[in-house]
């Protein structure tokens, strides 16, 4: 292998018109083991693509699964790497089956050695770390956003068409697609350097709002919860992080009155620095934190913004 040899990267989805938020991460692990090659929706978004460090962006008129296993036929990469979302390990796992590949999920990290593609794991909420490889074929591997700093340099991208077999079962006719469009301003959760999340803790969705989100609003941070938190509709399931959530692994995690369960840990412990608030100095959490602050959030918070907002 050679860092010229193809490295496949596929991007489910599109957001505001734009390639997928995970497509400079994945572009960049990418390029750590060779020459990054992205399957896109459409080529509209070559440009942008190759901006963020694809050699080339293949398109196809064939579904997502079949223009996968068609673009392994066509480019023979030495891995294939997708997102750890709903979307990406369905994906995966299905391309594997279909194209006999091997299967490493939940990578936080992609690197070579002289025998081939390695990846990296932390399992059990970061209780221990696993290295894996594949002993045949290049691997499907999903990666954990938030968890690859690495980014490529900007090409040009060739736009390449592939084709094959359509062999994927249609159980339903798409009438109308209609792209992602976040009502949001804040960053995206999967893939924001900073995150500030609040536990069960502050009461109702107003105060969520006024201490968590303007935290983060103060930061420019994405804001996050735990599943007590959105049971109780303090905010969408969609800002939910830990084990039947989503996988974050920012520069900077604050959490705002979340004690610290296992399953949230698990969604959230790979961050760079952690900061915890908690009026409860036993809180599990601040086991992981790298700074702690014991203290009532609803008197602590409001001055962290306080003094945020005088800096600028």
């Amino acid at each position: 292998m050679t860092t010229t040899d193809p490295v496949l990267v596929v991007l489910p989805d599109t957001l505001d018109g734009q390639p997928d938020p995970a497509a400079a991460e994945l572009i960049g692990a990418a390029s750590t083991l060779g020459a990054p090659v992205v399957l896109a929706r459409s080529a509209d978004h070559a440009d942008a693509l190759g901006g963020l460090g694809a050699t080339k962006v293949a398109t196809s008129e064939l579904s997502l699964i079949d223009a996968t296993v068609a673009a392994i036929d066509t480019f023979n990469p030495q891995a294939i790497l997708t997102a750890h979302d709903v979307r990406g390990r369905d994906l995966a796992a299905r391309v594997a089956i279909r194209a006999g590949r091997a299967l490493l999920t939940d990578a936080t990290n992609v690197r070579r050695d002289d025998q081939g593609v390695v990846t990296d794991h932390s399992n059990y909420g970061g209780a221990f770390t696993a290295v894996a490889a594949a002993t045949h074929s290049a691997p499907v591997v999903t990666l954990r956003l938030g968890s690859v700093d690495t980014r490529a340099e900007a090409t040009n991208a060739e736009v390449i068409e592939v084709t094959g077999d359509a062999r994927e079962r249609r159980v339903a006719e798409v009438v109308e697609s209609t792209p992602v469009e976040r009502t949001s301003s804040r960053p995206e959760l999967t893939t924001a350097d900073k995150v500030v999340a609040g536990g069960v803790s502050l009461g109702d969705a107003d105060m969520f709002e006024e201490l968590v989100g303007g935290l983060a609003d103060a930061l420019g941070a994405a804001v996050g919860a735990t599943r007590s938190a959105v049971d109780e509709d303090q905010v969408p399931y969609e800002a939910q992080i830990g084990q039947t959530g989503v996988l974050v692994s920012p520069k900077l995690y604050i959490g705002v009155g979340i004690s610290g369960a296992v399953q949230h840990l698990v969604g959230m412990q790979t961050s760079g620095t952690i900061v915890a608030i908690n009026n409860d100095e036993d809180a599990p959490i601040f086991e992981i934190a790298d700074f702690g602050i014991i203290g009532d959030l609803f008197d602590v918070v409001p001055e962290i913004i306080s003094e945020i907002e005088s800096r600028k």
